[in-house]
């Protein structure tokens, strides 16, 4: 029903950037948010970035100051500017959409296919 497909990962050394995009298609009726998850190899899928259909955003305390997440509702698009990369940063990025679409009232969380980061020191 909803697909969701990540481009912008690749390797990239302590102190640089990379931008994360993301975009929705398919049965969409509305979006209640979006968002970015991390994980690590032997780790925790975490949290990074949300960001509300009313526009308001939140970070992992981690990523406060240095990633910016933004959308544009007209593409069902969300991106992750991530400015002053550390080698902690590296991990599987997966980013994650709340919809509700024309065939189910409920709200229901579409996971893209991950990419991956790699911040070398």
């Amino acid at each position: 029903q909803v697909q969701l497909v990540e481009s912008g990962g690749g390797l990239v050394q302590a102190g640089g950037s990379l931008r994360l995009s993301c975009a929705a298609s398919g049965s969409i009726f509305s979006i209640n948010a979006f968002g970015w998850y991390r994980q690590a190899p032997g780790k925790q899928r975490d949290l990074v970035a949300g960001i509300s259909s009313g526009g308001s955003t939140s970070y992992a305390d981690s990523a406060k100051g240095r990633f910016t997440i933004s959308r544009d509702n007209a593409k069902n698009t969300v991106s992750l500017q991530m400015n002053s990369l550390k080698p902690e940063d590296t991990a599987v990025y997966y980013c994650y959409v709340d919809v509700r679409t024309y065939t189910s009232w409920k709200n229901t969380r579409y996971w893209g296919q991950g990419t991956q980061v790699t911040v070398s020191s």
